[in-house]
């Protein structure tokens, strides 16, 4: 085991050595470190093998040196004597050198001049041609310079493709050339800013310019419209023929077969009247310059949104009216004119550039500015309450649609609102002539017209279609005619509401039929709400009294008469027969048969109402012995106030039958209502339950005043009535007082509810009402009539009557 361990111990450390022989010095210390590792005392024994390791090489290094010393010796004996032949040889070899490079310096230096001289040949060829490639570089950048500043940038544009395409890359290593590649981007930047800067002035001008613009072609619309009338009217075609505004300083005209005919044909007066345009007001260049540097930068769609959206902008302001447009006329016409200014704009832009904008971009801004503008004439005409103001506002609105029409806009909503506007027209006509029928009214004297020579007589029946036989028959001057002085003027009124209603018809491309309608049924509502309610409120004012309303009665029967005079008028204006199918009749002859009733009516409430006045002044001393022997005073006074009125009705219309008989009717009835009224209110009278006590002194001083009644009655104070038809309105009294003043109660009693009854029309409640307040009189003026046979006998018949007049009362009521 021992010797085994020797052996592994002298194999390890042989291994040791030969890797510290073969090892680099820095490593050695790793190698060295296992020694101490291992087994205790081995470095001893590694110690003694590394020194026997040494002493081995030593002895070889001595065999070594040993075997090679003697041709080391004789290497150095040569060595010793080449040295003086090297020495010789350096000393000859420096002399040759120098002499060799004095020989050659003057060669040196002429080489050196040429090599120089071929240098500097090359180089200068070499920058000619150089320089001729840049010399274009250098031009196109000064062309490039110039044009921007002479603000060609298109060509500019143009220049810097070719600099880019074709110059630059040639000469692309050169650093100048960097800087102008550098600088292109950056110029084409500054071109479209510019371009973007003109645009913006551009649009800044055509939104100054829009009105002149819009002024102008209006003015050239108005003038073909009137023109293409003077032609139609003398040549006598109904063609209409359709003007188109181009702008291109030209006009053409649509002729039915289609053809294009140019107006400017050449005269010379036409030749002196130059027609502006839009490109004689608006520059258009900076537009197109725009569109073509965005088109040569390839940013065309960047510009066309931008341009489009500005545009809308633009439209949203022109479109928005001032505030007060409402007031002027002049509001209105600026409004248009930049409306038809903005149009014409767009429509050149559309028809000279090419996609800048499209017709449904166009269309677009139309419709847009359609809905927008009918909205805005359609609250402001509702603030127009002058009619003149509403004729010039549809005047310039056909205008407007006319020329937008020309433009190839489509205008039929805007003629569609026109007839809105019409209605609101009509209104404010309606407002205007209720205004001066108040006033025809008031002033007014309601009395027949006096005429005191012929020539007024003409004068008047000139105004008014007045046609009266027995008048005309009539030689003397002066003459009175039946209706006021209000009748002609509002005859002459409705006239002239027709031509105003008249006047908005014109130019709105409507037939005669459609006129006439209008003008029929503007007419309708003239009569029917305004003269109607002017004439409703006229007879319900208080100062208008039975004569005014007899005289008003009469003015209307004459202005009915004179409805078929205003339906011939309205046909001669428009040329339709009135027997055309749907033509709109009038209803003048309604509206004047209502305020004829109403006033009819009035007359009857009025009358009663004086009546009522009249009663009131009554002052009966109703416990009176005996009656004064004649009537009362106020009574009387009645009588001759019924009087007097009733001769008032004999100035009604009764020129013919039907007048007659209305006249005839109107009188009866007022006269009947009055007598009704009169005997109603006596009764009332009698039978006021305030009145408790009644004398018959007191019944015999009414009799009085019934039998003055029924004298007026009689007298026929209205002829027509027939037989005692009037006093029959005071039966229900005369038989109450009959009754009372007989004393003829067993006869009453006895044929009470027969037809052929004395006192058929007496009441039973009516008589015991009044016996009762008889009664109480008999007990209180009577103190000692208990004591008389006679009085006390009246009062039992009194009682027994009073017992059976009750008896029929609640036989009746049950």
């Amino acid at each position: 085991m021992a010797e085994n361990e020797t052996l592994e111990c002298i194999t390890e450390h042989e291994r040791i050595l030969q890797e510290i022989e073969s090892t680099d010095t820095a490593c050695v210390g790793p190698t060295l470190r296992s020694i101490y590792d291992d087994q205790p005392n081995a470095h001893k024994r590694f110690m003694e093998k590394l020194d026997a390791r040494i002493r081995n090489h030593d002895r070889e290094i001595e065999k070594m040196c040993n075997f090679h010393h003697q041709g080391f010796v004789d290497a150095i004996t040569e060595l010793l004597k080449v040295r003086t032949d090297a020495e010789k040889l350096m000393g000859q070899v420096t002399d040759t050198n120098r002499r060799l490079q004095e020989a050659g310096r003057e060669v040196t230096a002429q080489t050196e001049e040429v090599i120089r001289c071929r240098i500097q040949q090359r180089n200068m060829a070499t920058t000619v041609e150089k320089l001729q490639l840049c010399i274009p570089v250098l031009e196109m950048y000064s062309k490039l310079k110039e044009q921007l500043e002479s603000r060609r940038y298109y060509a500019a544009l143009k220049t810097m493709e070719q600099l880019e395409k074709i110059y630059i890359p040639r000469v692309s290593q050169y650093r100048f050339c960097q800087i102008m590649a550098e600088n292109l981007p950056r110029l084409r930047e500054e071109i479209k800013e510019i371009s973007m800067s003109d645009l913006k002035d551009f649009l800044e001008s055509i939104r100054k310019h829009s009105d002149k613009v819009g002024e102008t072609a209006m003015r050239q619309a108005q003038q073909h419209r009137t023109f293409n009338s003077a032609v139609v009217k003398q040549v006598g075609v109904g063609h209409y023929t359709k003007p188109v505004y181009s702008l291109n300083g030209r006009t053409h005209t649509h002729t039915p077969n289609g053809l294009l005919i140019d107006d400017d044909t050449g005269d010379e007066e036409e030749a002196d009247e130059e027609v502006l345009t839009a490109q004689d007001l608006v520059d258009f260049s900076p537009v197109y310059r725009c569109l073509h540097i965005y088109t040569v930068l390839g940013d065309r769609e960047t510009f066309e949104n931008y341009y489009r959206k500005q545009r809308k902008k633009q439209a949203r302001l022109v479109l928005q009216p001032q505030a007060n447009m409402h007031e002027t006329v002049e509001g209105y016409r600026r409004y248009f004119n930049q409306i038809v200014g903005f149009f014409v704009v767009e429509d050149h832009i559309l028809n000279a550039t090419r996609g800048l904008v499209t017709r449904a971009f166009t269309d677009e801004l139309w419709n847009m500015a359609l809905s927008k503008i009918i909205a805005v004439l359609r609250t402001h005409s509702s603030y127009c309450d002058d009619p003149d103001l509403v004729l010039e506002l549809k005047n310039l609105m056909v205008i407007f649609a006319d020329t937008l029409q020309g433009y190839g806009f489509p205008v039929n909503r805007l003629f569609d609102l026109l007839f809105e506007v019409r209605d609101q027209y009509n209104e404010t006509l309606l407002k205007k002539w209720a205004l001066v029928f108040r006033e025809i009214f008031e002033l007014d004297n309601y009395s027949p017209i006096p005429v005191d020579t012929e020539e007024e007589y003409k004068l008047v029946v000139s105004r008014f279609p007045f046609h009266d036989a027995e008048i005309e028959k009539q030689q003397d001057f002066p003459k009175k005619l039946p209706m006021s002085q209000s009748v002609p003027q509002i005859y002459t009124q409705v006239k002239e509401f027709i031509y105003a209603s008249l006047k908005f018809s014109e130019s709105l491309h409507r037939s005669s039929t459609e006129i006439d309608d209008m003008l029929r049924k503007s007419t309708n509502l003239l009569l029917t709400r305004t003269l109607s309610s002017c004439l409703q409120n006229l007879i319900k004012k208080p100062h208008i009294g039975l004569t005014e309303l007899v005289q008003i009665i009469i003015n209307t029967t004459h202005l009915e008469q004179a409805c078929r005079y205003l339906e011939e008028f309205i046909t001669n204006i428009t040329n339709v027969s009135p027997e055309t199918v749907h033509t709109t009749r009038l209803y003048g002859l309604s509206t004047f048969k209502d305020a004829r009733h109403a006033a009819e009516g009035e007359i009857y409430t009025k009358l009663n109402q004086k009546i009522d006045e009249f009663i009131q002044l009554a002052d009966y001393e109703w416990g009176m012995a005996e009656s004064d022997g004649r009537a009362s005073g106020y009574l009387m006074d009645l009588i001759n106030f019924l009087r007097s009125t009733f001769q008032v009705f004999t100035h009604l219309p009764n020129n013919n039958n039907d007048h007659a008989s209305m006249s005839g009717k109107v009188a009866q009835t007022a006269c009947m209502s009055a007598c009704k009224h009169l005997s109603t209110s006596l009764m009332q009278m009698l039978l006021d339950t305030e009145l408790k006590q009644i004398s018959m002194g007191a019944i015999q001083q009414f009799n009085l005043d019934v039998i003055q009644c029924e004298l007026f009655a009689s007298s026929e104070p209205v002829p027509g009535f027939q037989g005692d038809t009037l006093q029959l309105a005071f039966i229900d009294l005369r038989q109450l007082l009959d009754l009372f003043m007989v004393w003829d109660w067993s006869t009453y009693l006895a044929d009470y509810g027969q037809p052929t009854s004395k006192y058929l029309r007496v009441n039973p409640a009516t008589a015991l009402a009044l016996l009762e307040k008889m009664k109480d009189t008999s007990k209180k003026n009577n103190i000692f009539s208990q004591f008389r046979k006679n009085d006390r006998d009246k009062q039992k018949l009194i009682e027994t009557v009073v017992k059976q007049l009750r008896s029929l009362v609640n036989g009746m009521s049950s």
